[in-house]
């Protein structure tokens, strides 16, 4: 080939590159312009989600019990992923993975580009893993819940799964209002998944709304001290308080023992460890509904507090079974007040069957037994109350002195709460109450503050001398019964000791329930081991709540200002 024609051979193989090239652009610029910068922004820009902060959840003075804190998740994408990347077995330690468990979890992502490799890790570990800077791993921001008083509120407050919906308790009752609503974004990232920069919002977030609970975290840490160490000493297997504001019908404090760590990720137990015990568990109340017995027949019958009714010999046939007093005790003939007082089995079974079948019946759903407090907690029990005609006479007759039904701790305190407010029933309610709720008038408040009366000669003079508040009279009815078996019957000695009460006496401010559920050894009864309980649980509130006392007796007072700065000083 002659030069002429190399040289026509060049040029025209330079025309027909540089024409290639020209069209390329052109085809890059004009006519897939559309479909690379979607492409590109596929690779480039992404939508993220902004997640939502779930509100606070505080007690009645403000005081944070549930919150929420931002933690770094580990996520991959697969895609992006590189198996053979240097780092990456410093990556599986870090998350305490084998080499082929991490790898093994990326492959099994399929075709998706998310994954989450480990999720709430700590501050100290979210920086190692940024640093190895492992292509297509990256931290994305969570929250977790945090409770700030562990195992003294978790019962009430309950938990929230790792993706931050309630499960249990006021997190689940409440959890539309606590949620809030995720947002999104659009945003670029570099190759290394970092983002640069924000496009635009997409959908703006929401913050959950704070909840203030009706709890008093001092008093609620007080009363869970208290139950514990009695629940411990006594080597029971389980135990619950609950003390309700008489006026609101407010929960101020409520404990259950055993009691977990919510704070800790929750496995999931059949034990029931993480049920509110207060407000699900079913008693038979014992000794302690004598209380509405006696409100019966004064509310429904022609009698007085010392209108006097014969006890003797201390037993009494009933439709073919005996009723008997506890130890084989005869008290003989002895008034309405003394029936409270010395616990008499056949003086409330005489009261009882001297009226109407339903009239017992009537009064106790009067007091809220048989429904829910209308609290609104999860799970919430109602009890047991079936009417007598269907079961017969000595059912009834049981029921007088609190057998044959079943009630919750709460349920107790929301009837005593009743009786200390004059007859006047309230919701049980765990919110914050700006003002007093409308009641019901149930029973007439002569009645009420009667039975109340009676109550504190209970606590003066009968078996209730270890409920005492000194500076402080106090009301209130021990309750021992035997324990349930699953199966039906009782248990061979198994025992629930109850004490129900209000303080104080002249004035009721607070019905407190204390619960001791299956006490070992000699000391079991409600008498014994709940009154105690009561007593400084009482002592505590009071205190806080700066009630001043109504027992004016010098030496007393002077006792309880010792006694008082024993305790600031403990």
């Amino acid at each position: 080939m002659n030069y002429k024609g190399r040289y026509f051979l060049i040029v025209t193989s330079l025309l027909m590159i540089v024409s290639g090239l020209v069209w390329r652009v052109v085809n890059l610029q004009v006519v897939e312009q559309d479909f690379l910068r979607n492409q590109g922004d596929m690779r480039t820009n992404r939508v993220v989600g902004i997640p939502a902060y779930r509100g606070m959840i505080t007690d009645r003075n403000g005081e944070p019990l549930a919150i929420s804190t931002p933690v770094e998740s580990v996520w991959a994408n697969p895609k992006e992923f590189d198996t053979e990347h240097p780092q990456l077995l410093a990556l599986a330690g870090l998350l305490d993975l084998s080499l082929d468990e991490l790898v093994n979890k990326i492959n099994s992502a399929g075709g998706r580009e998310f994954i989450y490799l480990q999720r709430h890790i700590t501050p100290h570990l979210a920086d190692k893993i940024k640093g190895l800077a492992i292509p297509g791993v990256r931290l994305k921001t969570e929250y977790r819940r945090y409770y700030p008083a562990g195992e003294v509120t978790a019962h009430v407050l309950g938990f929230t799964n790792i993706d931050g919906q309630g499960k249990e308790g006021i997190e689940l009752a409440f959890d539309d209002t606590l949620r809030g609503t995720n947002g999104s974004k659009r945003v670029v990232r570099d190759r290394r998944g970092r983002e640069v920069q924000i496009l635009d919002g997409l959908q703006e977030m929401q913050s959950g709304e704070n909840v203030t609970l009706s709890l008093d975290q001092r008093l609620q840490y007080l009363a869970y001290r208290e139950l514990k160490a009695a629940v411990v000493s006594s080597g029971a297997e389980a135990g619950s308080a609950v003390v309700i504001d008489v006026a609101t019908g407010e929960i101020l404090a409520m404990v259950n023992q055993p009691s977990f760590n919510p704070n800790m990720r929750i496995k999931l137990r059949t034990d029931g460890r993480y049920c509110n015990r207060a407000a699900v568990f079913k008693l038979e109340p014992g000794s302690v509904a004598k209380t509405f017995s006696v409100v019966n027949a004064l509310q429904n019958g022609h009698v007085t507090p010392g209108t006097l009714i014969d006890t003797s010999p201390g037993w009494m046939n009933v439709s073919g079974h005996m009723v008997k007093e506890d130890k084989h005790k005869n008290f003989g003939v002895i008034d309405v007040a003394s029936i409270l007082m010395r616990s008499s089995n056949i003086g409330v079974t005489k009261l009882t069957l001297s009226l109407p079948p339903h009239s017992l019946i009537d009064t106790l759903q009067k007091f809220g037994f048989g429904k829910t407090t209308e609290s609104g907690f999860p799970g919430e029990s109602s009890g047991t109350l079936i009417a007598p005609p269907k079961r017969g006479t000595f059912v009834l007759a049981t029921m007088a002195f609190g057998y044959g039904m079943s009630v919750t701790p709460l349920q107790l305190a929301r009837a005593y709460a009743a009786l200390g407010a004059g007859g006047v029933i309230r919701p049980a309610t765990f919110l914050k109450q700006m003002d007093i709720p409308k009641g019901e008038q149930i029973i007439d408040p002569v009645v009420a503050r009667q039975v109340v009366d009676m109550l504190s000669g209970v606590v003066e003079e009968g078996g209730g001398k270890k409920a005492k508040v000194v500076g402080y009279r106090t009301a209130g009815k021990t309750g021992t019964t035997r324990k349930v078996a699953q199966t039906g019957g009782y248990l061979p000695g198994n025992h629930v000791a109850v004490f129900a009460g209000l303080a104080p006496a002249s004035n009721p401010r607070f019905a407190i329930v204390v619960v001791i559920d299956d006490p070992k050894g000699d000391l079991y009864y409600g008498s014994q081991l709940a009154a105690p309980v009561f007593s400084k649980i009482a002592a505590g509130a009071l205190r806080l709540f700066n009630i001043p006392p109504d027992m004016l007796d010098n030496q007393n007072l002077r006792v309880a200002r010792v006694q008082d700065d024993r305790t600031q000083h403990d």
